[in-house]
């Protein structure tokens, strides 16, 4: 199974990065958390990116990363809203 990876902003995190993931293009990004059978255990450094591990593991298994950007980008052209600019 391969999908998509990107590090979006949550309003929960306060525009802290978290690595969100979906199964299908066409399918609504989700925080890796909400994959258990995906998801490896965090590294444990103080402060260190959450989703990490299991983003190396994803793309080693062959996941495609999409830029923030782009993710922005296209929540701009679905909400027809130009103020989530990057």
């Amino acid at each position: 199974m391969t999908g998509q990876l990107c590090w979006i902003p949550t309003f929960a995190s306060k525009g802290t990065l978290k690595l969100h993931l979906r199964l299908d293009p066409f399918q609504p990004w989700k925080p890796y958390t909400a994959f258990p059978h995906l998801c490896v255990p965090d590294y444990p450094v103080p402060g260190g990116s959450k989703g990490w591990a299991t983003s190396q593991r994803l793309l080693s298994a062959g996941w495609t990363i999409i830029s923030t950007a782009q993710v922005r980008a296209s929540f701009r052209d679905n909400l027809g809203d130009s103020s989530m600019a990057a």
